[in-house]
């Protein structure tokens, strides 16, 4: 590797947008025809975000976590029915980052309420700790943009949070 080569990360994230375009391509397409809006897609996946953090709150894990890969599919199609829309791009990345971050303190605050119930005080710490690293990792990204620095860096998106 030369010193101008750049080092190539592997993110998940990324993978998996690149590996099933076309399926997120058709299902955006759809979802344009039945003239929903990528923000209303948007709103319906902080919806179920809400029902897969009430689902965590009374220990039904397993449909918690159904219900929260399929928004988080949801999450990945708004974006796409935008661009199939020629949308401006500002505001609904925007509106998608900050909702990500809304879904993401709900089922921390769905875990933290579970393992509260079951006076599990050192779960409920490291769910406090999982919460506060995933909201830092979003603010570390915006600060380090906002005075020039790189921040396409790092081994996990919030994918794989």
């Amino acid at each position: 590797m030369t010193e101008n080569s750049e080092k190539k990360t592997f993110i998940l994230a990324d993978y998996l947008r690149v590996r099933f375009k076309g399926v997120m391509q058709a299902s955006a397409a759809f979802l344009n025809r039945l003239g929903l809006m990528p923000n209303t897609i948007t709103l319906i996946g902080l919806l179920g975000n809400v029902g897969a953090a009430v689902l965590l709150a009374y220990g039904y894990f397993t449909w918690a976590g159904l219900l929260a890969l399929l928004m988080g599919i949801l999450d990945a199609v708004d974006g796409t029915m935008a661009r199939l829309r020629n949308l401006p791009f500002e505001f609904g990345a925007f509106d998608d980052s900050v909702t990500d971050r809304y879904s993401e303190l709900l089922i921390f605050g769905g875990l933290l309420f579970y393992y509260m119930r079951q006076n599990d005080w050192l779960m409920g710490f490291g769910v406090y700790l999982a919460a506060a690293g995933s909201v830092l990792v979003s603010y570390i990204r915006a600060r380090a943009g906002a005075v020039g620095m790189d921040t396409k860096v790092g081994l996990l998106s919030r994918f794989e949070r």
